[in-house]
């Protein structure tokens, strides 16, 4: 009995040993000799600092599909004719010496035809044609333009047109998927998908005559391309969340990664371009430049992010609130900003008038105060379009409705008086109504102002007499 209540012992006593030995050398030993061969199937069976496959739900192929559809049609093919400022009605001489031609992309932003667009693709043309998705072609109206963060707003003749709804870039975050679309190299209706790669980035290819400029890009891996400037950059919902701007890269061709306008800015400016015709800056006055650890170390200051600012212009809205050189802003209506792209976009999305809230740091205390932008000459009103009814020897009125009724004609400006000058040197006569100027509609006197005003060199003008006589003359402008 005794002997086998031994035994049994033993048996006990080696299974516990052999337990033991086991925890040990998964506790411990394992580590050095893992028992799988592949981390990639390891990864597949533990989950660290990952959530469980129940908390991920990843959508049907990320439903590029859908997005494109959605937008393609809504995103048009810009081609721009730069003359050679002379203008000839001899067809003959436009054959021999064709003017200069080049293209990029627009987005369609409502159902009535306003574009949006890059600056750079319509600087200086004398002619722009916009292309739709299933070819159909107008000529386009340049409502505005804004070099400082190279957008422009364009209008064409239409109705119930596909359009592409805003989103919310301030919502992206990197890694998100997005698709670019445009017209690369005359290639109509490309889409390329990619990821956010980054935020707020600022790579130095925008000049203002006023240091005005703002470069605050979303930074993508989507492949864009010679072309692609002025094209959407959606997300998966197909919204607008920026307009594609450029690369970065030695050759001029994609290289890896590509530069969109935020959505956020581009709202602002086109709604400035439609109801001023020119951008409403609201400015803060200071001169500024990136908190580094350099920066913070030399100048002893308490924080490594931020703007610091080197020097505060007199009568500025910065210096009536308060701020000084010195002072380090970290958020500007309580969002953070890191870096002074940051802080210009969210300055520029407001006009001169509009209060903001700055926050800042001097001397390691935390201060936030309210200030009201100004404009560019220090006042804080918004810069009203002046109407010009006298331009170069002509004095121009409106037509009322009732006589475009009875003229069959959608909008005109009629030529009420002349003298000397460029109107009277073309051949036309008093009684001309103005209905086209370059192919593109004219509605008024206020319309008639904004297209000359980004006129230069020879012009085609069209239109009527009372008889309803059709007449086409060349006018250097």
């Amino acid at each position: 009995m005794k002997r086998s209540l031994l035994i049994l012992t033993v048996i006990i006593s080696a299974f516990i040993g052999a337990a033991l030995g086991i925890i040990f050398t998964i506790r411990y030993i394992d580590v050095i000799n893992p028992s799988y061969t592949s981390i990639q199937e390891k990864q597949k069976t533990t989950f660290v600092n990952y959530p469980g496959d129940s908390a991920v739900r990843v959508q049907r192929a990320f439903h590029f599909g859908d997005a494109a559809k959605m937008i393609t049609p809504a995103v048009v093919h810009i081609r721009t004719i730069y003359g050679s400022g002379e203008f000839s009605l001899n067809p003959l001489k436009q054959y021999l010496n064709p003017p200069a031609r080049s293209s990029g992309s627009g987005v369609i932003l409502t159902d009535d035809g306003y574009i949006v667009t890059n600056n750079h693709v319509i600087e200086d043309a004398t002619q722009i044609e916009v292309v739709m998705n299933n070819n159909q072609r107008f000529y386009a109206k340049l409502i505005g333009k804004d070099p400082s963060t190279d957008l422009a707003l364009l209008k064409i003749k239409a109705r119930n047109l596909p359009f592409v709804k805003y989103g919310d870039s301030d919502l992206i975050t990197p890694g998100e998927w997005v698709l670019a679309i445009g017209n690369p190299f005359d290639l109509n209706s490309t889409v390329t998908a990619g990821i956010i790669s980054a935020k707020a980035r600022n790579i130095g290819i925008l000049r203002d005559r006023n240091n005005l400029q703002v470069e605050s890009f979303i930074q993508t891996d989507a492949a864009v391309n010679p072309g692609n400037s002025g094209g959407a950059l959606v997300n998966l919902k197909g919204e607008l969340i920026g307009i594609n701007s450029a690369i970065a890269t030695s050759t001029g061709n994609y290289a890896g990664y590509s530069f969109a306008i935020p959505v956020s800015l581009v709202k602002k400016i086109v709604d400035d371009l439609l109801e001023f015709g020119t951008v409403q800056r609201g400015l803060l006055g200071v001169q500024i430049i990136d908190v580094s650890a350099e920066l913070a170390e030399n100048r002893s200051l308490d924080v490594v992010q931020g703007v610091y600012i080197t020097r505060v212009n007199q009568n500025s809205a910065a210096e009536e609130a308060g701020i000084i050189s010195g002072d380090v802003i970290v958020a500007i209506d309580n969002h953070a900003v890191n870096s002074v792209s940051e802080l210009q976009e969210w300055v520029a999305r407001n006009r001169p008038g509009k209060s903001i809230t700055v926050t800042f740091i001097r001397d390691g205390e935390t201060k936030s105060v309210l200030t009201t932008l100004k404009n560019f000459e220090g006042g804080d009103e918004v810069e009203e379009p002046k109407i010009e009814y006298e331009l170069e020897g002509a004095t121009f009125e409106d037509i009322s409705y009732r006589n475009l009724t009875k003229l069959n004609i959608d909008g005109g400006v009629l030529i009420k008086h002349l003298s000397e000058g460029k109107w009277k040197k073309a051949g036309i006569k008093e009684g001309f109504i103005i209905t086209h100027i370059d192919k593109v509609p004219v509605d008024d006197v206020e319309d008639l102002n904004r297209t000359l005003n980004f006129k230069s060199g020879g012009i085609l003008v069209e239109g009527i007499y009372q008889k309803n006589d059709k007449e086409v003359f060349g006018l250097d402008w």
